[in-house]
């Protein structure tokens, strides 16, 4: 599902509307929980959301997207009552402008960042210091991976690239994609022949498979931060939710998809 407000969307009304939700004691309406989510938790989210109303609970709204671009959304209105962060920077973010709970704040989840290819593509190998990845890309291959410059994927795949020793030699070859979900289509339509995503899209796209999995001192440890909106204040549901996402009843459903506890 693409997310409620588009980069770009012109949010004045609710920017000029934010300061009435900091006022002490307001009751908020209590109406169906909106999720505001790293693109990368797609498929684990869904799974525990369809578990959520299952239990007679009310289904939450979900909107997918960088968290980048989710971040800016919250801070220009957009309606979210919990924000699921792929990095701590962008959580930092919110949290610097008092656009997130005190005290809701949990480490949810770890990941791990892996090279792809096309299932019929390069095989696997160890990524090792000094390794060279411009012979796999061919003469005019680029390399998928989330823009560095606002995508946590990006940021975590440029490290492990410094790492490599590799980053100024890939730095003009690669697809810079608004997103990590948009760089696995990339390879998975053939369209890239390699890509750096996380462990858990590689896991729910079969048209690729991993050839490599970065070790984890190559790049920061891969954090899920979860937190209320300040938003969400006075919303009970909101706060049960939260702490069923991020609490260990739901750690299995996760870590079927892929994600592993915090470190």
């Amino acid at each position: 599902m693409p997310a409620l407000f588009p980069a770009g969307y012109n949010v004045g009304m609710q920017r000029r509307a934010l300061p009435l939700v900091f006022l002490p004691g307001l009751a908020l309406a209590q109406g169906p929980v909106t999720i505001f989510a790293a693109a990368s938790l797609q498929e684990g989210l869904r799974a525990l959301v369809r578990e959520w109303a299952g239990r007679g609970r009310e289904a939450p709204r979900l909107s997918f997207a960088a968290s980048s671009t989710l971040a800016r959304q919250i801070e220009q209105g957009a309606p979210a009552d919990l924000f699921l962060s792929a990095d701590e920077a962008w959580m930092d973010y919110l949290q610097a402008r008092q656009l997130i709970l005190p005290g809701s704040r949990v480490n949810a989840l770890g990941n791990a960042l892996v090279l792809v290819a096309p299932a019929d593509g390069a095989r696997p190998m160890p990524l090792m210091r000094g390794q060279s990845l411009l012979p796999l890309l061919g003469p005019q291959g680029r390399l998928a991976l989330g823009d560095p410059a606002h995508v946590p994927a990006g940021r975590y795949a440029q490290a492990a690239l410094e790492w490599l020793g590799q980053w100024g030699a890939l730095a003009p070859r690669l697809a810079r994609a608004e997103n990590v979900r948009a760089a696995l289509l990339l390879v998975e339509r053939g369209e890239a022949p390699l890509g750096i995503v996380y462990a858990t899209d590689a896991l729910a796209a079969p048209a690729v498979r991993v050839i490599g999995e970065f070790p984890a001192g190559s790049h920061p440890p891969i954090s899920y931060p979860f937190a209320l909106t300040r938003r969400a204040e006075t919303h009970a549901e909101a706060r049960a939710l939260l702490a069923f996402l991020a609490g260990p009843e739901a750690l299995p459903a996760w870590q079927r998809h892929g994600f592993t506890r915090p470190r």
